[in-house]
């Protein structure tokens, strides 16, 4: 997620997760460098009447306060800035060196060296050596080894952040400069790509979900972007360095929102926990007005909305892990999904947090941390995605199946079969096609006699012989209450009422009794064939009244339509008749 408790403060990087973090961090090198020159340090703030060399004389006096500046250590910003000393401890080395600042203040610091004065700023765009995730000042080649280096961190508005400085060999410098541009730009186009698929399912899909994720995720890289510095450099987006200070803060905010958004739609919390959608809610429309309070260039609201920015981001943070808790206790699947990539950023949070406090001064690489984090994080979201849409494709199948099927026997009902008829129909294939209409006879008397249920087991044991008999692409449904149909694709005529007889004859074997013993549930089928220029309804009505012929000629048999029989044929050759079983 965002960084919950930094973007006013600059230089105060991430927050998110664990795991994979630790180990992208590990395996491209972007811990501290053991090559790395030892050094001492001390600090003080400035006072109206310093020059350079009473503050060395100070240092040399031991009046500074001193510091590990391997270890991160935190100086205030007070309305005049602060003094830092360092001091290169043997063995020296006189080769090239660069001096690096990790992570980078969003404020400038001056360095007052002995041959040049350089100031040094994130946002720098001039002629100057440009440390990527870092300010980085080239040491002269005139420079003694061995001289003390006085850095003047200026006054900012923002909030001071942690910071560590090394003394790096040139070449070693530019192989972990080169490792952490390769990193970033992994977790950007990891970011980004995620935001895109998102994008283009938000329009496909038309969900609204899609494109909360994509708004968050998006802040979130542009969070990024700015507290480590990518933007400026390598990106060189001169522009974008005069409203970086008012784009932080409104990022942050609007990420929280947009958090906020999508996860009320991911973990269905209208589902799984309704009373909990309130005050997430309120949440994200605060977050908004934040935003706006901080785009009104009215002093006042600037002030309130950055007061209020941090405390919201750390009650949204516990509400948002709170909700999630609540909907996988009750089922959600999804917000499974969000606790994996939300938790970390939790515990990431909580750790930059106490080294605000001058806690955990040794792990520097909590910043690119989030880096690594945000891309393990939209990764893990993208993922719920996906798992949630094929949920939801999943549930629409089957409610399609439901739709298209007859509840009790669980053959296509009349509409979907009419549909499907059609389509076959209206295929343009020239295959003779035959329609079955089937009617149970005395139904209606089974019914009567011994009631709706064993009708209801009836229809049931019918359809499975139905189905047993026919081929897979025949089409089979149930018409009406005792009435079912079937299409046949590619059956001649007298294959039609081959299958016809078989279908007479497996339904007289269920030997299901109508009324007692004697009288026996069976079936009688009209066959009709596809003519020129027919369609489902004409097809239906010649295989019905030759079904209604097969009833007047004594029931349990087929019947195929007049129409369809040869002129040749001799009267009455239209009809077949089955036996009856003894």
């Amino acid at each position: 997620m965002e960084r919950l408790i930094t973007i006013p403060a600059r230089g105060r990087r991430g927050r998110p997760r664990f795991g994979l973090a630790l180990g992208l961090l590990w395996l491209l090198g972007l811990g501290v460098s053991h090559a790395a020159a030892p050094l001492n340090g001390g600090w003080r703030e400035v006072r109206a009447d310093d020059t350079t060399q009473i503050v060395l004389d100070e240092y040399r006096a031991g009046l500074l306060r001193n510091f590990d500046p391997s270890l991160l250590a935190q100086f205030p910003r007070s309305s005049s800035g602060s003094w830092v000393v360092i001091a290169p401890q043997p063995p020296w080395n006189d080769d090239e060196r660069v001096l690096t600042i990790y992570p980078a203040p969003m404020g400038t610091v001056t360095v007052l060296a002995a041959s040049e004065t350089r100031s040094l700023a994130i946002d720098d765009f001039g002629e100057t050596l440009h440390g990527h995730g870092r300010l980085a000042w080239r040491v002269p080649a005139t420079q003694p080894a061995s001289a003390l280096i006085l850095l003047r961190f200026e006054p900012s508005p923002t909030l001071s952040a942690p910071v560590r400085f090394q003394i790096q060999p040139w070449n070693e410098y530019l192989q972990q400069d080169a490792r952490w541009l390769v990193f970033a730009s992994a977790c950007f186009a990891v970011m980004l790509a995620m935001v895109l698929m998102a994008l283009c399912f938000a329009l496909m899909l038309r969900d609204v979900t899609y494109a909360w994720y994509a708004g968050y995720i998006l802040c979130y890289a542009l969070i990024q972007g700015i507290q480590t510095g990518f933007m400026f450099h390598p990106l060189e987006w001169m522009w974008f360095s005069g409203i970086a200070s008012l784009a932080g803060p409104a990022a942050v905010a609007l990420s929280v929102a947009f958090a906020s958004l999508f996860m009320m739609r991911f973990c269905e919390l209208q589902r799984y926990a309704p009373l909990l959608r309130v005050p997430i809610t309120a949440l994200a429309v605060g977050m908004i007005q934040l935003v706006l309070m901080r785009c009104s260039h009215i002093a006042l609201l600037i002030d309130v909305a950055q007061i209020l920015l941090n405390p919201l981001l750390m009650i949204g943070a516990a509400l948002l892990l709170v909700a999630a808790i609540v909907a996988v206790a009750r089922g959600s699947r999804q917000a499974w999904f969000f606790l994996i990539g939300w938790t970390p950023l939790l515990l990431l949070t909580a750790a930059t947090s106490a080294q605000s406090g001058g806690a955990l001064p040794q792990l520097d690489w909590l910043n690119d941390a989030s880096l690594a984090g945000g891309a393990f994080e939209a990764i893990a979201l993208s993922l719920g995605l996906a798992d949630r849409a094929l949920i939801l494709r999943h549930d629409r199948d089957i409610v399609r199946v439901l739709a298209d099927h007859d509840a009790l026997t669980n053959v296509l009902n009349r509409r979907a079969w009419t549909e499907r008829a059609s389509a076959l129909l209206a295929s343009g294939s020239t295959q003779p096609i035959a329609l079955l209409f089937l009617d149970l006879d005395h139904f209606k008397l089974l019914n009567d006699r011994r009631g709706h249920n064993t009708g209801d087991r009836a229809l049931i044991a019918v359809a499975k012989a139905l189905a047993t008999e026919l081929r897979p692409s025949d089409l089979l449904g149930r018409y009406g209450g005792e009435e079912f149909v079937a299409l046949l694709d590619g059956t001649m005529p007298q294959q039609a009422m081959h299958v016809a007889t078989r279908l007479c004859r497996r339904v007289h074997r269920l030997e299901i009794p109508a009324s007692d013993e004697s009288l026996l549930l069976s079936v009688s089928i009209g066959v009709a064939l596809r003519r020129e220029g027919d369609d489902v309804e004409s097809l239906v009505e010649r295989a019905d009244q030759a079904m209604y012929d097969a009833k007047l000629n004594g029931r349990n048999r087929v019947c195929l339509h007049e129409g369809n029989v040869s002129s040749n044929a001799p009267h009455g050759s239209h009809l077949h008749v089955v036996e009856k079983r003894e």
